[in-house]
């Protein structure tokens, strides 16, 4: 079978569908009075900004109907076993199509790499789209959930592996208390396999997030990953600072705790809503 037409049949059976058009569903806003990209919400209700970066763990609130984000990094710099690799402008362009959907493009803008032997590759990464549906907890609740379809579209250029990859992100947030909050995320993966197949490939993820001042947040995380690759284990910490309610700057570092991870990454990038 077409790969292309399998990683799509893989999406579309983990993918729930949210409601029948025009059908009202309990908890979420009327079909008739529902803001969209068309019909924005008005800047002064927007929600507070919750971003989906710096840490690996996604945030299940979505962007305003009608608003623009843009999450990106400086550089972003990655060393393991001697390889190193950079990154500029590692991007996530995000906009609200609905009070509870938004849409994503993901992308590199420039990456070149310094492998310890040999010649290294440089240029523009492959594609991703991303569709997260928020389910509860877009308006302040203390918990909230949300699907994440999304898949890769090869740009075959000199970094691209030239395959179509996709999977489901499943992100959840928790308020622990007053200044302290929880992400948890799983996420499951299709990826190549080199034999015209795929293998599934599992992620998850807990960070705590504590705001330490009004502006100032730190985050702690671990990163899980297993597949048919032997089990990777990351530890993360970083700050985010607030510049405004629109513009949130941040740092921070991930080391690898075992073998099979990446040795440390350190980045630094920011937030900024439209």
């Amino acid at each position: 079978m077409n790969r292309t037409l399998t990683i799509l049949s893989f999406l579309a059976a983990l993918t729930p569908l949210p409601c029948s058009a025009g059908v009202p569903v309990p908890g979420l806003p009327s079909p008739l009075t529902a803001h969209t990209l068309l019909n924005p919400t008005p800047r002064d209700q927007w929600r507070d900004l919750s971003p989906d970066r710096p840490d690996t763990t996604e945030s299940p609130v979505t962007v305003d109907a009608g608003a623009w984000v843009v999450e990106a990094s400086y550089l972003d710099w990655r060393r393991d076993k001697g390889d190193e690799t950079y990154t500029v402008m590692a991007t996530n362009l995000k906009v609200g199509l609905t009070d509870r959907i938004d849409l994503q493009t993901v992308f590199d803008a420039y990456t070149w790499t310094d492998p310890a032997t040999g010649a290294g590759t440089d240029g523009f990464s492959d594609v991703t789209l991303r569709l997260k549906y928020n389910l509860w907890g877009n308006d302040g609740e203390s918990t909230g959930f949300a699907i994440f379809p999304f898949i890769k579209i090869p740009t075959d250029t000199a970094i691209s592996n030239g395959e179509v990859e996709g999977g489901l992100i499943l992100p959840f947030s928790m308020d622990l208390k007053e200044g302290v909050g929880l992400g948890l995320m799983a996420e499951i993966d299709a990826v190549p396999d080199g034999a015209n197949d795929y293998d599934l490939e599992f992620v998850h993820s807990a960070v705590l997030g504590f705001d330490l001042t009004e502006r100032l947040g730190l985050f702690t995380e671990y990163v899980g990953v297993t597949g048919p690759s032997p089990y990777q284990a990351y530890a993360s910490t970083g700050l985010t600072y607030s510049i405004s309610k629109d513009l949130v700057l941040d740092t921070g570092v991930q080391i690898g705790l075992n073998d099979a991870a990446d040795d440390i990454g350190v980045f630094g990038g920011f937030t900024k809503r439209f």
